[in-house]
């Protein structure tokens, strides 16, 4: 839903915007004088963030020198699968503001985070087998953008106690943000502070929460940026993100805003398909080089990839689930991770782009790198080490898609007692693929305990037989079997928790028969005023 179903805000003038702008300045220079609390701004290099950043900037650089003492970081998250062209203006404006910070002496400090290598895009997916991100298993967010920055801001909160987070969030972006900004507003602590919700210590102040799109671009404009960017520039990017690149600029709320385009990872699938980049293509042929970063997005957004993933969890074990097929419930294995087939599948796409756009790129950005040599490396150490895949096929993959020899930055990662030979001899005599498995699960798993105690290599190679020992259709079929027994036993406990229901209620019913005619002897002999009424002599007789 975009802006322009949403209406919030009436449009402004242009003195109104300026009024605002005014009134927001004295409120940033006045959070900023009022204690020693450090501020940190979220930027991310989109017209938001730019808006905040020059007006936190602006403000403060019009305060004396000697009130700019308090530290001011600017946090940007690099999840390593960016847009190219948004990374390389990202990284090009931090360098600028570092070199401005230190000319106009302000307290400015720029920071970026990354995903530790083990989080990251590759190696959760080619290394780890994750699928690609959906709904049910987000696992892309936490992973590549909330924990690179809430380890920064931790760390600023154990130094200073306390930080101040300024975001560029607006009520217009979306119904659902404006409900939960409304939501958070409600628990403000201090004028235009909100409590950050999985963050204690740190509270969010959102200074453009009212602004429209066209406010923002408005103001982006026509105040120069005080750390060299050029807007205009940027207002070029996002006209070059929409399909008809037309962005006007416009107070008119009936005509679009250019608001609509969204810059992110480019291996995104949980959206139904990457706008901006199609535009980029589409616009520019200077941008084509891009086509094969968009090719393995859309590849790796389809709806049904069962085919390419194991019928086991990435723990080995088979667990059902219900499904409806075509109006009739089907109990199916649920889908684990990537096959090692796809994963070396999609670690030769990945590598094969690269090589590409290396080549056709303009010279600016021939430097990119899609996959780091860090991922590369880890990805190797998981399917050697937790997956025993001793065939050790990533530095061949390399070398036949790059021409260059896998140099790995891992210490005695070349040492090893089996590899391609062995992989290739048990291949021959396994009956199948779970044989195969089987057996070179046990044979890494015995190597990976030759040279250290023995504890625990029981309990191990146990594993080994749980996840490996069945072929797909006998494991299929034993967790059936379990469920059903499960279920069984679980239907079983309800009827007799029913019948032990239903002879309570037999018990309870019967005894209040009882108490209703407990006309015995001695009830009778001491009998109340009313039993006096009740005539016994025919019951004597």
């Amino acid at each position: 839903m975009t802006e322009m179903q949403i209406p919030l805000f009436p449009p402004r003038t242009v003195e109104e915007l300026v009024e605002d702008i005014e009134k927001l300045t004295e409120e940033i220079q006045e959070l900023y004088c009022q204690d020693d609390i450090p501020i940190a701004i979220g930027w991310s290099g989109g017209k938001d963030s730019t808006c905040i950043l020059q007006l936190v900037w602006n403000a403060i650089a019009a305060l004396p020198p000697e009130k700019r003492t308090k530290k001011i970081y600017v946090i940007t998250n690099d999840t390593l699968v960016e847009n190219p062209i948004v990374s390389a203006w990202v990284r090009n404006s931090l360098n600028r503001m570092k070199v401005a910070a230190q000319e106009q002496g302000m307290p400015i400090e720029t920071h970026l985070t990354y995903p530790v290598v083990q989080d990251t895009f590759w190696v959760c997916l080619i290394g780890k087998g994750y699928p690609a991100p959906r709904n049910r298993f987000r696992w892309c967010t936490e992973r590549l953008k909330i924990k690179p920055a809430d380890s920064f801001i931790r760390e600023v909160i154990r130094t200073n106690g306390e930080v101040i987070l300024v975001l560029g969030t607006r009520k217009a972006e979306s119904i659902k943000r404006a409900a939960t900004m409304a939501k958070y507003r409600q628990g403000r602590v201090r004028e235009r502070l909100n409590p950050n919700p999985s963050r204690p210590n740190s509270l969010i102040y959102v200074p453009i929460e009212d602004w429209r799109t066209d406010e923002v671009w408005l103001y982006l404009m026509q105040w120069q940026n005080p750390w060299g960017n050029s807007n205009k520039d940027l207002f070029t990017m996002y006209r070059g993100a929409t399909a008809d690149n037309e962005c006007p600029l416009v107070i008119d709320t009936s005509t679009p805003s250019c608001g609509s385009s969204r810059f992110g990872c480019w291996v995104c699938t949980m959206v139904d398909q990457d706008k901006s980049m199609e535009a980029m293509i589409q616009n520019d042929e200077e941008k084509e080089w891009m086509q094969p970063l968009l090719d393995i997005r859309n590849d790796l957004d389809v709806d049904d990839d069962r085919d390419k993933r194991d019928f086991r969890r990435i723990y080995g074990k088979v667990e059902l689930f219900e499904r409806s097929v075509d109006g009739e419930t089907s109990v199916e294995p649920i889908p684990g991770p990537y096959t090692k087939y796809w994963r070396e599948h999609w670690l030769r796409r990945v590598l094969q782009a690269q090589t590409q756009v290396r080549r056709t790129a303009p010279p600016e950005m021939r430097d990119i790198t899609l996959i780091t040599e860090e991922e590369l490396s880890e990805i190797r150490r998981i399917w050697l080490e937790e997956k025993h895949e001793f065939d050790d096929s990533l530095p061949r993959i390399y070398e036949e898609v790059t021409g260059e020899p896998f140099q790995d930055s891992r210490p005695s990662a070349e040492k090893k007692l089996l590899g391609s030979d062995e992989w290739t001899v048990l291949n021959e005599i396994c009956e199948d693929e779970m044989h195969l498995e089987l057996m070179a699960r046990l044979l890494d798993t015995e190597r990976q305990y030759h040279a250290k105690s023995r504890r625990g290599i029981y309990d191990s190679i146990e594993k080994c037989f749980a996840s490996s020992s069945r072929s797909k259709e006998e494991a299929i079929e034993n967790a059936h079997y379990q469920r059903n027994l499960k279920n069984s036993v679980k239907a079983l406990k309800d009827d007799r928790a029913e019948m032990h229901e239903v002879r309570q209620q037999f018990e309870q019913s019967d005894s209040d028969q009882a108490t209703q005619l407990n006309l015995n002897w001695a009830s009778i002999k001491f009998s109340s005023p009313k039993l006096d009424d009740i005539n016994v002599d025919d019951e004597d007789g």
